[in-house]
């Protein structure tokens, strides 16, 4: 019989040749990472319509958001750390199953306050990609080469706000506001089918869990002797769920976490201020646009994304291996952050732009030109730190993305409920270039944690 640490040894070999990098897996994550975003602003082109039929007023219907976009953000609290526990794949299935059953009775709320609570309890479901995803690809990919693949994959909670209300603008117009929730609710039920039958699980202690109860009942097993691998979490199942629940919270009040987790707030706040009140904005004279055209104008910020993917997200890694290599091959997670002060200067300049050439009435497509420079830099922002906290804590990188994912979808959540009210009082100008400020105020964020961010783990570091 082979030694412990020869056991342990071969089965790690097993998961990586088996389980290693799959194509399958990584769409099914991004797929589970469009889909709840991209439901969370596809009806807002028909909130007037909404509005109407369901006899409330806007400010109820933006509220729909409100609720599915918090849950967005306290869903991975929970379903994070329990990935760490039951594994990858049987989370994605039992949430997003759920997400998509729970489209029917959205589509057919009788009431405003019955829409607001089928969308919060989806939210929840619905934030497994965000759960999950991120830790799903780091089982799946080594640091080197991490960034780039992440490109494309973290594209789901900017591109799926961002196509939502280019699709919704067309169904709303063209077949009713509930119709958003059927179709919603037939991709889903068939994007679960499939995950059934093509989805693996790619949590390391979860599979070599698996293989190791594989070999124990194996006839030629000696019960005299003892199994085990390397990380192997002997404690009782209620210990491990308990611990596991609290990781998020221990990460989040880390002041990197926290710090970072304040800047994306920001953005995300935002880029859902903005885009509840695209209707509004473009409706009206000079630009008096229908609602599938202003739909299209989502793209501004949409090409943004994909540019950042494309030329800037690959270039994460370039650097992060350089400086890997000028520090005689020991890396470090702070070698992630040089290129966010890209995103850092662009964001708040693309801010001012679009305010102030939406207050004074300029063509559209000025300041659509400023939507596609902010979604270059909302790219940027979200890759190097989603990519940070992975380095930093990388065995509970899921966690870690959770833990910075609830501030941001609060603040993402709350914060369009009280910008009609601003933009009202100040103008569009003064309004968004309020947001505009906030980002000049974290932009520092990245530099400093590039030159102190090591010290301040060390000072901070955890132990679960």
């Amino acid at each position: 019989m082979a030694s412990q640490k020869q056991i342990g040894q071969r089965w790690h070999h097993r998961v990586h040749v088996k389980y290693g990098i799959h194509d399958d897996d990584r769409s099914s994550a991004d797929e589970r990472l469009v889909l709840s975003p991209l439901a969370s602003s596809m009806f807002t082109p028909g909130i007037a319509q909404i509005a109407d039929d369901l006899g409330t007023d806007v400010q109820n219907v933006i509220a729909t958001t409100t609720g599915f976009v918090i849950m967005l953000g306290v869903g991975p609290l929970v379903l994070a750390p329990l990935s760490e526990t039951f594994g990858r794949r049987v989370l994605y299935l039992v949430c997003f199953g759920s997400f998509g059953l729970l489209q029917i009775p959205t589509a057919l709320s009788p009431n405003v306050e019955f829409l607001i609570a089928m969308r919060t309890i989806s939210g929840f479901f619905g934030s497994v990609g965000i759960a999950n995803g991120g830790g799903t690809l780091s089982d799946m990919f080594q640091p080197s080469e991490r960034a780039s693949v992440f490109g494309w994959y973290l594209l789901g909670p900017l591109l799926g706000p961002t196509l939502g209300p280019l699709f919704g603008g067309v169904i709303v117009q063209r077949l009713g506001w509930r119709w958003v929730y059927w179709i919603l609710a037939i991709i889903c039920t068939l994007n679960t089918v499939v995950g059934f039958f093509f989805l693996r699980e790619t949590y390391a202690p979860v599979i070599l869990s698996q293989r190791k109860s594989e070999h124990e009942a194996r006839k030629d097993h000696s019960p005299n002797t003892k199994v085990s691998f390397d990380g192997e979490d002997p404690r009782p199942l209620r210990v491990k769920i308990l611990t596991s629940l609290k990781r998020p919270y221990a990460i989040f009040i880390q002041p990197i976490v926290l710090t970072m987790s304040l800047y994306q707030a920001i953005i995300f706040g935002t880029t859902y201020s903005i885009y509840t009140n695209m209707q509004d904005i473009y409706s009206q004279d000079p630009y008096s646009f229908s609602t599938e055209q202003i739909g299209l104008l989502y793209l501004g910020p949409g090409i943004g994304f994909l540019t950042s993917v494309w030329f800037i997200v690959p270039r994460i890694d370039t650097v992060y291996n350089a400086l890997t290599k000028h520090n005689n091959g020991k890396a470090l997670p702070e070698y992630r952050l040089p290129l966010a002060n890209i995103g850092s200067l662009l964001i708040p300049i693309s801010l001012f732009w679009f305010a102030w050439s939406i207050e004074y009435r300029l063509h559209w497509a000025i300041s659509i030109a400023a939507t596609y420079f902010y979604g270059v830099g909302q790219v940027v922002i979200l890759n190097t730190v989603q990519n940070y906290y992975i380095d930093s804590f990388s065995q509970y990188s899921a966690s870690a993305i959770a833990a910075g994912a609830v501030f941001r979808s609060l603040l993402g959540g709350v914060v369009p409920l009280f910008a009609p009210p601003l933009f009202e009082k100040l103008g569009y100008g003064w309004g968004i270039s309020v947001f505009a400020f906030l980002t000049v105020a974290v932009a520092p964020s990245p530099l400093l944690f590039y030159y102190y961010g090591g010290r301040i783990r060390e000072r901070f570091k955890l132990e679960f």
